[in-house]
């Protein structure tokens, strides 16, 4: 890298860290604590490239972006920031920032963002828009893992363009809060809001009331997987049919709609009309890290709303953080909005928690594969689910062969059902010696039953 970068960030850890990264890589770097003094830089021509934490002592970082872009027009900002709701991504690239890396950031990723950064110039400026709501709205889009944030990035991206968006994911999710807000803060957003069902569809003038009350906002077709093949054949003649000032169309779905059309079950002419742009919403068994932070948002907001003082123990957010929550987002909030009424006591307890989530195992089956998955991709992220509970840390050593006993039992145990019980013919199925197959099932303690096959 070649180039003079500015870093403006209050922990000097960070400073300390990144100077001594951008001057190894070539880079002449300057850093400041002050976000007054980081504006006098720019305003005397220094830097090629800026780094800036959001929340300075002396101003907001994002509040700077605009100022910045009328004395530097071109000179390339990256935003860090401990904030991790979909916001920060949002004003960031409103306010016209090159890109936005939530923190503990990767510092090999910031340094290839840099790189590029030094090496092409920003986008022309986009024309004004109307202001963000504020911050502090309730929207429940908090997370810093990295899958959340290349969604907030990508939100982001897409919010003031006129292509199609569908948003996939599980229950519970929070499909229908991305909708929302691609639509609350796009250009679009002084227009209606509407969320179609199949029902609005039928008769002869169900498509032209639909899009008389959608207007130029925007249109959202829900779970549109459930949609039969009428319903799904007026959507494409209404898509063909609009012109000019109408909406901006989207759509939910819950499973694979690609699979689905692969399989027949989805018009495909309306699949591609569909997913100009596909959003991925990951489950909460993919972003475990975020859990503890969502339950706080909520505790947070239930404070706020009733007045209620509310906080996890230890052993409750542990167990809290565990729990696979196979409805997702949707059933966290549900679970601490009736833990917030039914404790007595400022700190929920674990069993309190225990209590609310009733006899359901701690880890249900991963789910939102599709029965057409690879076995290896299911495996993977078993896998990942399992390295993502120790919360950062290693599991304890042995791994491997933990993770081999527990796909060999079911396999075996199957292939032992498979053939009867008959051992040679098991053996022989699964392409190992007999007498390996007789260690392992003594090994692994399986009960063998012989029996007539009957085919």
């Amino acid at each position: 890298m070649d180039g003079t970068v500015l870093v403006a960030d209050d922990d000097r850890t960070i400073r300390t860290v990144l100077t001594q990264a951008l001057t190894r890589a070539g880079c002449k770097v300057h850093a400041t604590s002050s976000l007054m003094t980081l504006m006098r830089w720019v305003e005397e021509g220094k830097g090629d490239l800026v780094i800036s934490d959001v929340i300075m002592p002396d101003g907001n970082g994002l509040d700077a972006l605009p100022r910045i872009g009328k004395m530097r027009p071109g000179l390339p900002v990256i935003v860090i920031s401990a904030q991790n709701t979909i916001m920060t991504a949002i004003q960031a690239a409103e306010a016209e920032a090159y890109d936005y890396l939530p923190k503990p950031f990767d510092l090999p990723d910031l340094m290839k963002r840099s790189a590029r950064a030094l090496e092409q110039k920003r986008r022309a400026p986009k024309l004004p828009v109307q202001p963000l709501r504020e911050a502090g709205d309730d929207l429940p889009l908090v997370g810093r893992t990295p899958a959340m944030q290349a969604l907030y990035r990508l939100v982001a991206r897409v919010m003031n363009t006129d292509l199609a968006v569908l948003v996939t994911g599980e229950s519970g999710t929070g499909k229908s809060l991305i909708a929302r807000a691609i639509h609350d803060f796009s250009d679009r957003r002084s227009q209606p809001f509407v969320v179609a069902q199949a029902g609005d569809l039928q008769g002869m003038e169900g498509p032209s009331t639909l899009l008389a009350r959608a207007k130029g906002g925007s249109l959202v077709f829900d779970e549109v997987a459930d949609y039969d093949d009428d319903t799904q054949a007026r959507i494409v003649r209404m898509l063909d049919l609009m012109g000019d000032g109408a909406p901006r169309i989207m759509a939910t779905s819950q499973v694979d709609l690609s699979a689905r059309m692969e399989a027949g079950a989805f018009r495909q002419d309306l699949y591609y009309r569909l997913s100009g742009v596909t959003l991925h919403v990951p489950s909460l068994r993919e972003r475990v890290d975020d859990i503890p932070l969502l339950a706080d948002h909520f505790l947070t907001r239930g404070e706020r709303d009733a007045g209620t003082i509310r906080r996890l123990s230890n052993d409750a957010r542990d167990l809290v953080r565990g729990y696979s929550w196979p409805g997702n987002v949707r059933q966290l909030e549900n679970t601490l909005r009736r833990l917030m009424v039914t404790s007595s006591e400022a700190e929920i307890t674990r069993a309190e928690v225990e209590s609310v989530l009733g006899n359901q195992p701690v880890m249900e089956p991963l789910k939102g594969g599709g029965e057409n998955e690879k076995l290896s991709a299911s495996v993977a992220r078993h896998l990942k689910r399992y390295f993502d509970l120790h919360g950062g840390h290693l599991p304890p050593a042995g791994v491997y062969q933990r993770i081999l006993r527990e796909v060999e039992m079911p396999l075996i145990e199957i292939a032992l059902d498979a053939t009867a019980g008959n051992q040679a013919k098991c053996a022989d199925l699964l392409g190992i010696n007999r007498n390996t197959l007789r260690k392992k099932i003594t090994d692994l303690d399986i009960r063998v039953t012989r029996r007539r096959k009957l085919m």
